[in-house]
């Protein structure tokens, strides 16, 4: 009887790993997940729990869509200019939108979807933006500087303030300077990708002074949107259909190519976050004329 009892044990535990580790349910993320039509995505960036949050470039509307569903929805509605990159408080649920040739920032509470703060920063194109625990950092790729939006310990933002680069950082006169930036756990540094000469600086917060990365050889042509993970940088080269993997050095004053990203569903990706070990980027389709009934997505990256 005991010996029976084992056997049935057996032949349902085997049923059971069969189940749970059948194709159909081990893939519980879409490896595509669609934008609406014509809506023009750049920035993407992950909030709370499985949701991202994606820009427009055609009129900032913030698209939030569920990672693990694929489900999602126009939240917030923007005011007709673009919106580039974005990045999220998670003190205050806050969502950080640089605003390109309008030359601006938003604010948005994301519980809510009112606008909290909004920033008329004279730029040139308002690129890409970064939260630290004191200020918000946005990127101009028209300019030689990062505004700099104070934020107090709560995450109640202040005002602004224009940081001029310096240092090794070289300035291209009617190019595409600086782009994706990103800081440092203790947010006491910030690193930049400069797209049109394929560098990246390490960049002092409280100066402006710029250090280059040493790549060993290596260039980020077409760089975009950066995302780092401890040591490790993802640099989207847009153009090139890839994203580099670095691993930086302790100081961050050099970084080893480790692997090249490529997907067979990417079609000019801008910008990349992660959710736990995944990561996404999304397609901005540059090479395609836009159009109310162009498709867009978001592709599911295996590193």
């Amino acid at each position: 009887m005991k010996k029976l009892r084992r056997i049935v044990i057996g032949l349902i535990l085997l049923v059971l790993t069969a189940v749970f580790t059948s194709p159909a349910l081990a893939q519980r993320y879409p490896e595509v997940i669609p934008l609406p039509n014509g809506f023009q995505p750049e920035g993407i960036v992950v909030g709370k729990g499985n949701t991202a949050y994606v820009g427009s470039l055609a009129d900032g509307d913030i698209y939030r869509v569920n990672l693990v569903t694929g489900a999602g929805e126009v939240f917030i509605e923007g005011p007709g200019t673009s919106a580039v990159g974005l990045s999220f408080d998670d003190r205050t649920g806050y969502l950080f939108v640089s605003g390109g040739a309008n030359g601006d920032g938003r604010i948005y509470d994301t519980r809510t979807g009112n606008l909290i703060a909004e920033y008329d920063f004279g730029g040139g194109f308002v690129n890409d933006v970064i939260v630290t625990p004191r200020a918000a950092y946005f990127t101009d790729s028209f300019m030689p500087v990062l505004y700099v939006v104070s934020l107090d310990p709560s995450g109640q933002p202040g005002a602004f303030s224009t940081l001029p680069l310096s240092g090794d950082f070289v300035f291209v006169p009617g190019g595409f300077n600086s782009n994706g930036i990103v800081a440092t756990p203790n947010g006491r540094g910030l690193i930049i990708v400069h797209s049109s000469r394929g560098e990246l600086y390490f960049v002092d917060p409280q100066t402006g002074e710029a250090s280059l990365i040493d790549l060993g050889g290596e260039n980020v042509n077409s760089g975009d949107g950066l995302l780092l993970l401890g040591h490790r940088l993802y640099v989207v080269q847009n153009f090139l259909n890839q994203i580099a993997e670095f691993q930086l050095n302790r100081d961050y004053s050099a970084a080893r190519l480790r692997n090249i990203l490529t997907d067979d569903d990417f079609d000019v990706p801008t910008t990349v976050d992660n959710l736990g070990r995944r990561l996404y980027a999304v397609n901005a389709r540059f090479g395609t004329p836009p159009g109310p009934d162009v498709e867009y997505d978001i592709v599911l990256v295996t590193p």
